[in-house]
């Protein structure tokens, strides 16, 4: 394929990103919510993050509104409004972030695919791209999960300490 026309590899290269975007996207969609109710291995908060604010430092706050949300598209929820403000509507929230975050960190996974027919400074391009298009998708995934998680702990310790307190006066 190295013979074609550049115009005619970035044609390709389109139709593959599209495509195997489409299939991860689709893919995460089937997950079950139970399977992402909890974060695990890439989509546990670090404590470097803190709670979202190492995020804030990129100026996260002023663009991640401008980023597309392709999740309805596909049939899942949209991350750009709360489901509610209860418990059960947060953790609805940050299972749908965990699934978005799973999805951008799936699709530049198809990169060394590229190298099968791109020329190099072309493969680097899909490369900066795989980067570009993700690393802010992630970045806010986990920037809102963290902050929805500590509204979660405080939402369940208040409903802790509230059941605790009827319970002495039953």
């Amino acid at each position: 394929m190295r013979s074609r026309s550049p115009w005619a590899v970035v044609l390709i290269d389109t139709a593959v990103w599209a495509g195997w975007s489409t299939a991860v996207g689709y893919a995460a969609r089937q997950l079950p919510s139970g399977a992402l109710a909890r974060d695990a291995g890439v989509t546990r908060i670090r404590q470097w993050e803190h709670d979202g604010r190492t995020w804030e430092a990129v100026g996260i706050r002023r663009w991640k509104d401008r980023l597309p949300d392709f999740g309805p598209v596909l049939g899942s929820s949209s991350k750009r409004h709360l489901p509610g403000w209860g418990v059960d509507g947060l953790e609805r929230f940050a299972v749908e972030t965990r699934r978005a975050e799973l999805v951008h960190w799936a699709i530049p996974a198809a990169l060394p695919l590229f190298a099968l027919w791109n020329p190099p400074a072309l493969f680097s391009a899909m490369a900066l791209y795989a980067v570009a298009a993700n690393v802010p998708c992630l970045l806010v995934q986990r920037y809102n999960r963290a902050r929805i998680e500590q509204l979660l702990t405080r939402r369940r310790e208040r409903a802790r300490r509230q059941g605790s307190a009827g319970a002495r006066q039953g």
